[in-house]
């Protein structure tokens, strides 16, 4: 197949470890089919400033190919910006397909999450509405692993890689003293727990840590927390427990807030900068237990540890771009790569595409047969499930004993 066209790709929402794979993929694909590639600064909210670059420029060579997979954070830049009704606002979408038009672009190929997909929602109806040629595909990417559609995402295999590395290495740590002591480490995840999940891969090293996993889908009480912890106390001094940004009281309120808070919003309408989950746990259980507590919270460096990259999902993430950009090729629209397990042992994938619209705002949840009765770990099959995701090592350019990075663009 030769394609002789212009492919536009942007970048939205978290960053993840594998997010420049996927652009690394759709470059490299559109190359090789004959088509140009380029980029918009900061997503759709470049787009509409026409803030555009020509990738040939910026990513000449296969060298400079290799280094963008390997660099975390997104190359492109990133935004959360939602695009408005387009009956309510039609003139954004007209001053948006003028851009398009006057840059002769050919397909909009858009990197991102629940949100990015919503994008491509809109732009590829309103395209339709038009009679506009431009194909608009999304690429899926998100460490929280919570886009319906496929199977997993882009994203989450590296983070969740980092979430049990670090994990293990934590309670080993706590682990030294001899007197009791409870670690809470706090991990991403708003209302999907897929991350906090995946530290029970960190069980592999022998201490048996975490010895409970709290999701945003299994409400607990914290009374009930309070009393798992004191029996786990009375046979080991230390206790480990990862819980979700997003674990909830069983009346709703997240753990993080007051019964009766606030909590902030953005512009989709989701929960914003959730942190505090792990604090208030530690203080909790070090007032009610009398013993030794501490938090620690992994943050962002679950979405940027490029350091410790899963081989297979940088090789998904490319995958995934190439896929996107063979699918604009042959006239799709509205629609979204998406990864189907055809089976863990051998681990094997195939890929397929989703109708974009079903995808965009849902949230894929951590099924409740995969969490345990009384909703404070995960079973078997969510660690089958999860463990190929983790496979594989990538080994980084260090240059002065540092991991070397592609400069980004925003």
């Amino acid at each position: 197949m030769s394609w002789n066209a212009r492919v536009l790709v942007g970048q939205s929402g978290g960053p993840t470890a594998a997010i420049n794979a996927s652009l690394a993929g759709v470059v490299q694909t559109a190359r090789a089919l004959g088509a140009e590639a380029w980029g918009m600064r900061h997503g759709v909210q470049g787009l509409l400033a026409d803030d555009v670059v020509d990738l040939a420029r910026t990513l000449p060579d296969a060298a400079s190919l290799e280094l963008l997979r390997q660099t975390p954070a997104s190359y492109l830049g990133s935004c959360r910006y939602k695009l408005p009704d387009a009956d309510a606002d039609p003139a954004t979408y007209e001053r948006l397909f003028r851009t398009l038009e006057a840059r002769r672009v050919d397909a909009v190929l858009y990197i991102g999450g629940n949100d990015s997909m919503d994008t491509i929602a809109k732009l590829s109806a309103w395209g339709a509405r038009a009679g506009s040629p431009v194909r608009f595909v999304g690429v899926p990417k998100t460490i929280d692993n919570d886009l319906e559609g496929t199977d997993h995402t882009p994203g989450f295999g590296s983070a969740a890689k980092f979430v049990a590395t670090s994990v293990a290495e934590l309670g080993r740590d706590a682990s030294v003293y001899d007197l009791p002591n409870v670690l809470v480490v706090e991990v991403m995840g708003r209302g999907a727990g897929w991350l906090a999940g995946a530290s029970c891969l960190a069980r592999q090293d022998g201490l048996g840590h975490p010895d409970l996993i709290l999701l945003p889908e299994a409400p607990v009480s914290e009374d009930a927390l309070v009393e798992a912890v004191r029996g786990l106390l009375a046979r080991k001094r230390c206790v480990v427990v990862a819980a979700s940004e997003g674990a909830r009281r069983p009346d709703g309120s997240l753990m993080c807030e007051p019964p009766t808070g606030a909590v902030r919003t953005d512009a989709f309408g989701h929960a914003a900068a959730l942190s505090g989950t792990g604090r208030h746990l530690a203080q909790l259980l070090g007032e009610r237990l009398g013993v030794k507590t501490r938090a620690v919270e992994l943050s962002t460096l679950q979405r940027c540890a490029s350091h410790l990259a899963s081989a297979c999902d940088l090789a998904e993430a490319a995958a995934l771009g190439g896929v996107a950009v063979r699918a604009a090729a042959a006239g799709e629209t509205g629609v979204m790569p998406a990864i189907r397990r055809e089976g863990n042992s051998p681990y094997l994938v195939s890929y397929g595409l989703a109708d974009v619209s079903a995808v965009a705002n849902a949230e894929r949840r951590v099924p409740a047969a995969w969490i345990r009765e009384d909703g404070m770990d995960v079973t078997s099959d969510f660690a089958d499930y999860v463990r190929p995701l983790v496979a594989g090592e990538v080994a980084p350019l260090f240059v002065d004993g540092l991991p070397l990075h592609v400069e980004p663009l925003a």
